[in-house]
């Protein structure tokens, strides 16, 4: 991917531009095709070399644009945002994001989930294809600048490859993304900047993340000491991850055909099947990531989370009784568990992990613990990890058109928000739209007469 051609900007003298777009991930990107569209000169600043490096990392393994569901169920995935983000999803969702790929040229088709990719699944081609659309309309790109903030005349600042540059803009629309993946420009360093403009941003937190379980092993009189630890902000060496025998012969490892089940203190019910993989510390994956909302939040509530893993979704509790307890002659007890209910490798290891060789020689233990073998989870891994972020600005901070309150002529978009999705095509498509809304706020300010 060739980076965009960054302009040559004389730091001595400040620019100045109708609309100046900071991040050029696809909310930011979004926002500055909706202006350019309409005619407005687009100054886009980055801090990387090239833009979209995010999007890319996420379309190596399959570019998940969005997804096909009906709307109700779409827009129930933003939970406690949905009132927020409906209205966003409303006017550029999930059949809208498949026209405006196809309008780059890049057909799409929905999978057995009912995920929507791209035909060749890549992420490459379609920002290859944007940039040249944007490149076409007129939007310059200024790359390897990173904000700063505001100097004392409200200009913006950035540090560049010339030094400090300064620009004045009529609207600015800040897509600087969440907190996770800093390597890739999402760090998280505008919270204090907004802050200190009176904008209200609520703590990042990670979204659709991995966590840790506790040592089981774990001596017990390290208690006190690990908790101690805890408070004093360091993280208590030794108190996370499975036993070195499991994590040694299963960590990366995937737990597949399988369904977690979980309830909160608040009654809140998550229940699926899918798959996910053993770290060596403890979980993560699709299936964990779905439930990784309740999960955290039990979490910071209690201390720990305890969610149900049925190993074999597909049995009914009683056969399952009855293969345990079928006669097993000379056979092992692992031989016995792979032929008559297909157990063995990381499933039979966790059972092994849990329950002990005694546990194991109890069938009534080892049917139930096969069926809802309870994984407890004490924290979710460090935000720079996470798939995305749960925090930023807070929606009531901002209008209706995203323009921060606090800050006229100044819109939020994309991950910055304070929002969170599962994977599906939701993160993305709700970026998408997000800049799509940004950017009619700020034409609707400029007074251009296309705003919505």
């Amino acid at each position: 991917m060739n980076a965009p051609t960054p302009l040559a900007t004389d730091a001595s003298s400040p620019l100045h531009c109708d609309a100046v777009i900071v991040g050029g991930g696809p909310a930011g990107l979004m926002a500055a095709e909706v202006l350019a569209q309409a005619g407005v000169a687009v100054h886009l600043f980055d801090a990387m070399p090239s833009v979209g490096r995010k999007f890319l990392l996420a379309g190596k393994g399959g570019l998940n644009l969005t997804h096909s569901e009906s709307h109700a169920p779409f827009v129930s995935r933003y939970a406690g945002r949905q009132p927020q983000i409906e209205p966003l999803v409303q006017a550029f969702g999930g059949p809208e994001v498949r026209a405006w790929a196809q309008g780059l040229g890049v057909e799409t088709f929905v999978g057995t989930s009912g995920r929507v990719f791209p035909a060749d699944m890549k992420a490459a081609p379609l920002l290859r294809a944007w940039l040249q659309r944007l490149r076409g309309l007129g939007v310059r790109f200024h790359m390897r600048h990173r904000w700063l903030g505001w100097g004392g005349d409200g200009a913006l600042r950035f540090a560049a490859p010339v030094g400090e540059v300064q620009v004045t803009a009529r609207a600015v629309v800040l897509a600087l993304g969440g907190g996770s993946w800093a390597r890739l420009g999402s760090d998280g360093a505008w919270v204090s900047l907004l802050a200190q403009r009176g904008v209200a941003v609520a703590p990042l937190r990670p979204a659709n993340c991995g966590f840790d379980v506790p040592r089981m092993d774990a001596p017990a009189g390290e208690t006190r000491r690990a908790f101690l630890q805890e408070l004093l902000g360091r993280a208590p060496e030794g108190a996370v991850g499975w036993t070195p025998h499991f994590a040694e012969r299963f960590a990366g490892q995937p737990f597949k055909s399988v369904a977690l089940s979980f309830t909160d203190s608040q009654g809140r019910h998550f229940s699926r099947r899918g798959e996910f993989v053993a770290t060596a510390t403890g979980v993560e994956g699709s299936l964990v990531y779905a439930a990784s909302q309740l999960l955290r939040d039990e979490i910071e509530a209690h201390g720990h989370a305890t969610f149900h893993l049925d190993l074999l979704p597909d049995h009914a509790p009683e056969r399952v009784l009855v293969e345990v307890r079928h006669p097993r002659g000379s056979r092992s007890l692992s031989s016995h568990l792979k032929s008559r209910l297909g157990l063995d490798g990381i499933k039979a290891g966790i059972l092994y992990e849990h329950l002990g060789k005694d546990g194991m020689n109890d069938p009534l233990a080892l049917a139930h613990a096969i069926k809802a073998l309870p994984i407890t989870v004490v924290a979710a891994r460090p935000l720079d990890e996470a798939i995305s972020t749960a925090g930023g600005v807070a929606f009531e901070a901002l209008d209706e058109h995203l323009m921060a309150i606090a800050a006229p002529g100044v819109f939020c978009a994309g991950e910055m928000l304070d929002w969170e999705a599962p994977t599906g095509g939701y993160l993305l498509t709700a970026s998408l739209a997000s800049g799509v809304r940004a950017g009619q706020g700020v034409l609707r300010f400029l007074g251009t007469g296309a705003g919505g």
